[in-house]
C-alpha cells in the first residue's frame, strides 16, 4: 500500500531524531512516568510515528487518488450556502472518524495532546496529496488551537494550580463542536480596500448600551469561509485625525462571530455568504465573500489588540503554509522523478539525461533544505507557546519564572527570525517545483489527466496568501537591520567571528557554511552603509550636538530604507540560504549521514548567494533616481 510517510526518508529523519522530541514531550506533557498519560518519552513518541504513519497512509490511499475529481468538481453556491465536491465531503467524513481534528487538543477537552510540531508534519502530508483537502482540514483543528489559544492569552483559561490541567475556557462549546467535526472556523482579514494594508481596514464593531458587541462589514477572499465560528478583524476606534494612534493599526480588534444557527427548520443565517469565488486553483477550497450587518460578535482580548492577536495568528498560519509548500514540492518532486524514471527518449529513460537529472537532484535537495528549515521554526514557535501556557497553568517560583521567560524569549526569537524566511523561500520554490514538473512531464505535464499542470495552478497562490512574499521579505530585512542598528558592535563582532571561522574551523563543511555566512552579512552591511551614510551626509551644517538625534532617530522607512526595500528579496534569500545550511550543519554534527545533504545544498547554493550580493551591490540605483525623480515632480504638482 501507498504512504506518502514512509516513502519519504528525509521526513522519517525528523519523527525519529531530527527534532528535540523529548523537550516537546516534556514541555507538553505536565509529567511522564507511572499513572500520567506516557511512561517514557519514546513511548509518546513511537505514538506520534504511528500517528504520522496513519496520516501518511490514508492521505496516499484515501486522499491523493480523488485530487483530481475534487479540482474538476469544484465547489458552487445553492440557496446561498457552499457545496463542496462530494469526494471531499466523503474524505472529511472519514478524518471525523479518525478524529484527527482533536490531534493537538488538550486532554482535558477530549483531545491526544499531541504536539503542534506533528499537526504540521500532517499539513505536509495532506498537502502532498491535495492543497485543497489540506486546507479545509486545517481550518478546524487549527481553529479549535486558535480559541484555546486566545483565551488563554486573555486570562479566560483557567488551570488547575497542582496539575496544570484546564479546568475552564471560554470557548469550550465552540471548541467540542469543532473536535468532533460538526463544524469549522475560519480567520477574517481581507475586505476589499483593504489586502496587505490593515490599517485601511473598514469593518468595524460597536457596542450597546448592554456591553454587546456588533460588527458590521464585508470580508472577501476567506478560506474556508462557509465555517461558523470566524475570528474577524475589525475597527473598534472611528478613524479621524491621522496622528491619532487609534486611527490606523491601534484601533483594530479581534471578534469571534458564529456565522449561522442549525435549527429544528433549518439553517438561519446571521452572516450573508455573498459568494464563493472561482479560482486559478485550489478548486476544492471554498474560498468566499461575505457580510456582516450588525453580526453579535465576542470581543477577544482587549480593545486595540486586534493586530497583534491577528500576528500570533498569523505566525502559525505561515508555518502551516510553509510546510504545506513543501508537501506541495514533493507531489512534484514524485510526480517528475517517477515519470522521467519511466519515459524513454533517444534510447534512455529521462531521468538519465543530464539535464532532467539535474533538474530532480536540485529539487530533491532544495526540499530537504526547506524541511531543516521548517522543523526548526516550528520546534521553536511550538516550545515558545507551550512554555507560556505552562507559566500560565501551574505557579512558578521567582528565580523558574525568570529561567522560563529567558527560554520563552530565546525560542520566540528563533522562531520570528526564520518564519518569513520559511513562508517565502518555500511558497516560491512550490511554484518553480510545480513549473518544473510541467517542464520535465513535457506535452503530457500540460495535459490535465497527468496532474502536474492542478500543481502549478494550486502552486501560484502560495506566495500571495498569509502574507505575500514581498511582505515576508520585508519584515526580515526590518528584522535583520533593524537587529544591527539596536547593537551594532555586536553586528562588527559577528562579522569578525565569521570570517575567523571560515578560515579556521577544522570541518570543511563548516568553513564553507560560514563563508555563506559571510555573504549575508556583506549584504546587509552594505544596505545599512548605504542607508546610514545617506544619514550622514545630511549631518552638514547641523550642530555636532544634534548628530546624535538626527543619526539615530526620525527615520523614514519610505525614504530611508529604500535601497533595503528594493533588495529585500534578495535579502531574503541569501538570509534563507545562510539558515538552511546552518540548520543542516548541525544536522550533519550530530548524524554524519546527513552530511550528504549539507554538501549537495551547499553546491546549489554558494553560486547564487555570490550571485545575489552582486545583484545587491551593483544595481538599483538607476531606479531609485527614477523613483525619487517621479515623486519629486509630484509633490511639486
Amino acid at each position: 500500500m501507498s504512504n506518502f510517510l514512509k516513502d519519504n526518508a528525509d521526513l522519517q529523519y525528523y519523527l525519529d531524531r531530527g527534532i528535540d522530541w523529548g523537550s516537546v514531550i516534556r514541555v507538553n506533557e505536565v509529567a511522564i512516568g507511572a499513572g500520567h498519560a506516557f511512561e517514557s518519552v519514546s513511548e509518546a513518541q513511537q505514538l506520534y510515528q504511528d500517528i504520522a504513519a496513519s496520516v501518511g497512509e490514508f492521505v496516499a490511499e484515501q486522499v491523493a487518488p480523488h485530487a483530481l475529481a475534487i479540482d474538476a468538481e469544484g465547489v458552487h453556491m445553492k440557496d446561498g450556502e457552499a457545496v463542496q465536491p462530494a469526494a471531499m465531503d466523503r474524505i472529511m467524513e472519514q478524518i471525523k472518524e479518525l478524529e484527527l481534528h482533536g490531534l493537538c487538543m488538550p486532554r482535558e477537552l477530549g483531545g491526544l495532546n499531541a504536539p503542534f510540531l506533528l499537526y504540521l508534519v500532517n499539513v505536509e502530508l495532506f498537502a502532498r496529496a491535495d492543497v485543497s483537502v489540506m486546507a479545509h482540514h486545517g481550518f478546524h483543528g487549527g481553529m479549535a488551537l486558535a480559541m484555546l489559544l486566545l483565551s488563554t492569552r486573555e486570562g479566560s483559561t483557567t488551570f488547575d494550580p497542582e496539575t496544570g490541567a484546564i479546568t475552564e475556557t471560554r470557548f469550550a462549546d465552540y471548541i467540542e463542536d469543532i473536535r468532533q467535526g460538526n463544524a469549522w472556523g475560519c480567520m477574517d482579514i481581507t475586505e476589499p480596500h483593504a489586502g496587505s494594508d490593515m490599517a485601511a481596514l473598514r469593518a468595524f464593531a460597536e457596542q450597546d448600551e448592554a456591553g454587546d458587541w456588533f460588527l458590521t462589514g464585508q470580508k472577501i477572499f476567506i478560506t474556508s469561509g462557509h465555517g461558523k465560528y470566524h475570528f474577524v478583524i475589525a475597527r473598534t476606534e472611528k478613524p479621524g485625525d491621522p496622528n491619532d494612534p487609534m486611527s490606523g493599526l491601534a484601533g483594530l480588534s479581534m471578534f469571534l462571530v458564529p456565522t449561522y444557527e442549525d435549527t429544528p427548520e433549518g439553517r438561519r443565517r446571521i452572516v450573508t455568504l455573498d459568494r464563493v469565488e472561482e479560482k486559478m486553483g485550489h478548486h476544492g477550497s471554498v474560498t468566499a465573500a461575505l457580510s456582516f450587518e450588525r453580526a453579535p460578535a465576542h470581543l477577544v482580548g482587549k480593545r486595540g489588540e486586534g493586530f497583534q492577536q491577528m500576528l500570533v495568528l498569523m505566525n502559525n498560519a505561515r508555518l502551516s503554509v510553509g510546510f504545506e509548500s513543501i508537501g506541495l514540492c514533493e507531489a512534484a518532486y514524485h510526480l517528475a522523478k517517477d515519470y522521467a524514471a519511466e519515459r524513454v527518449s533517444m534510447g534512455k529513460t529521462l531521468d538519465r539525461h543530464e539535464m532532467i537529472a539535474d533538474y530532480l537532484d536540485e529539487m530533491r535537495t532544495d526540499i530537504q533544505g526547506l524541511r531543516a528549515l521548517a522543523m526548526y521554526g516550528a520546534y521553536h514557535e511550538e516550545m515558545a507557546q507551550k512554555l507560556k501556557i505552562r507559566m500560565r497553568g501551574l505557579p512558578q517560583g521567582e528565580l523558574e519564572q525568570k529561567r522560563m521567560q529567558r527560554a520563552i524569549s530565546e525560542h520566540q526569537e528563533n522562531a520570528r527570525a526564520v518564519t518569513p524566511l520559511l513562508k517565502y523561500a518555500a511558497s516560491e520554490r512550490a511554484v518553480d517545483m510545480a513549473r518544473r514538473a510541467i517542464q520535465i512531464l513535457g506535452g503530457a505535464g500540460y495535459i490535465r489527466e497527468y496532474g502536474a499542470e492542478k500543481l502549478l495552478r494550486d502552486a501560484m497562490v502560495m506566495p500571495i496568501y498569509e502574507g505575500t512574499s514581498q511582505i515576508q521579505s520585508l519584515m526580515a530585512m526590518k528584522d535583520t537591520l533593524g537587529g544591527i542598528m539596536k547593537n551594532p558592535q555586536g553586528f562588527v563582532k559577528r562579522i569578525a567571528q565569521t570570517r575567523w571561522r571560515s578560515l579556521s574551523a577544522k570541518d570543511p563543511r563548516e568553513k564553507r557554511v560560514a563563508k555563506i555566512s559571510l555573504l549575508a552579512l556583506s549584504a546587509q552591511q552594505h544596505l545599512l552603509t548605504r542607508t546610514a551614510g545617506a544619514k550622514v551626509r545630511g549631518l552638514s551644517g547641523k550642530p555636532v550636538s544634534e548628530w546624535t538625534r538626527a543619526l539615530f532617530k526620525n527615520w523614514d522607512p519610505k525614504r530611508d530604507f529604500a535601497l533595503a526595500m528594493l533588495h529585500a528579496e534578495r535579502l531574503a534569500r541569501i538570509l534563507a540560504d545562510e539558515a538552511i545550511c546552518e540548520r543542516l550543519l548541525e544536522q550533519s554534527q550530530q548524524h554524519p549521514e546527513r552530511g550528504a545533504v549539507l554538501d549537495r545544498y551547499l553546491d546549489r547554493c554558494e553560486p547564487r548567494c555570490r550571485f545575489l550580493l552582486d545583484e545587491m551591490t551593483s544595481s538599483g540605483a538607476r531606479l531609485l533616481a527614477r523613483l525619487n525623480e517621479t515623486e519629486s515632480v509630484a509633490a511639486a504638482q
